[in-house]
């Protein structure tokens, strides 16, 4: 019998993180008979005087969001990270260490609307978004070693507001998953003498089997090693090493590439497809003045649905015990995703 592999199980490497994903594309004709979601479609109102989120509401810490007209930063009034505090004790017992976190919180609203979508905002305003993820990647970069910007899409995702909005971590630390990256994209770099994911980027437009979307200068693509169904990764077309290095032009395509991708996500299930999502460049702060030639600025999509807008991918069981698993290969994810229309559902 011959290997095909939207057939056959077999596991895919993750060279950006070292480690394997089971594919298991047999098992996309079982049934599925488990817990299903419900699809929350009530309308949700421009403005909620009881959200703090709204322009002109008073917020847990008893500050008034201001009537903005734009995109708003406020520090979170419930932060993981604190800038300062105690530091915890030196200990040369290997199996008990702890170190010192520090960092601040913040957290970013798109718009002062509640009931707008990235697909169907103007462009402009999302380069607006864009503007101010660079403004705070440069102004905190410049104390913090990592700056995590994330966006938590929907309760499915534990998102606690439906107004649109972000979250901006930054710490005097680097996470486990920028340090994972680093590690492998320098020993890449290392060994081959080119940054991993500009390799990837112009191997993937060569094969154009798990394209999804692009432009002049981004490229969107389901990763070969994909875990999550739906995941996609958002890609430069030349190296750009941090957030900052994006140019004006290139500012203005990465907002036409993000509301083609969430337009497609969409469109998939006719819903607002629920999902998180982040950007990872090169560590900033005390790393800044390093030889960072090895990293590669890209964005992760990590939406959770499965096979409708209310069945979705449980990472439990043996993807907590052993490693990540999925069914539908890559390859059928990126033709889905890439045969959905470009114009959101909701304006035919």
């Amino acid at each position: 019998m011959e290997f095909n592999a939207e057939e056959h199980q077999h596991m895919r490497y993750n060279p950006l993180k070292g480690d394997w994903v089971l594919v298991s594309p047999h098992r996309t004709l079982r049934p599925w008979s488990g817990q299903q979601e419900s699809i929350q479609e009530d309308k949700i109102p421009p403005f909620d005087p009881k959200n703090p989120l709204c322009p002109n509401v008073t917020r847990p810490s008893g500050e008034v969001t201001p009537n903005y007209e734009s995109t708003y930063i406020f520090p979170n009034d419930y932060p993981a990270l604190l800038e300062s505090g105690p530091t915890p004790p030196s200990t040369t017992d290997p199996l008990f260490q702890m170190s010192a976190a520090k960092g601040v919180c913040r957290v970013m609203c798109f718009h002062p609307k509640s009931d707008v979508l990235i697909p169907t905002l103007p462009t402009e305003d999302v380069v607006r978004i864009i503007d101010r993820w660079i403004q705070e990647t440069d102004e905190l970069g410049k104390q913090f070693a990592w700056v995590q910007i994330f966006e938590n899409k929907g309760a499915i995702m534990g998102c606690s507001n439906p107004h649109p909005h972000c979250q901006i971590w930054a710490s005097d630390f680097l996470p486990n998953e920028a340090r994972a990256k680093g590690l492998h994209q320098k020993d890449f770099y290392e060994q081959f003498k080119k940054p991993l994911l500009i390799d990837y980027m112009e191997k993937e437009m060569a094969r154009k089997e798990r394209i999804v979307c692009e432009n002049d200068q981004w490229l969107v693509v389901v990763p070969f090693w994909a875990a999550w169904p739906f995941e996609t990764m958002v890609l430069p077309k030349r190296h750009i090493k941090r957030f900052t290095d994006v140019s004006a032009e290139e500012k203005n395509s990465l907002a036409q590439i993000i509301q083609q991708i969430v337009t497609k996500y969409d469109n998939l299930f006719k819903c607002n497809f629920p999902y998180s999502m982040g950007w990872h460049g090169a560590p900033t702060g005390q790393f800044a003045s390093q030889n960072m030639d090895y990293w590669t600025f890209h964005g992760v999509y990590y939406p959770p649905l499965l096979r409708s807008a209310t069945v979705k991918k449980f990472m439990v069981g043996y993807e907590m015990l052993a490693q990540s698993q999925r069914d539908m290969t890559a390859e059928k994810a990126a033709l889905l995703l890439r045969n959905q229309p470009n114009k959101h559902y909701t304006l035919h």
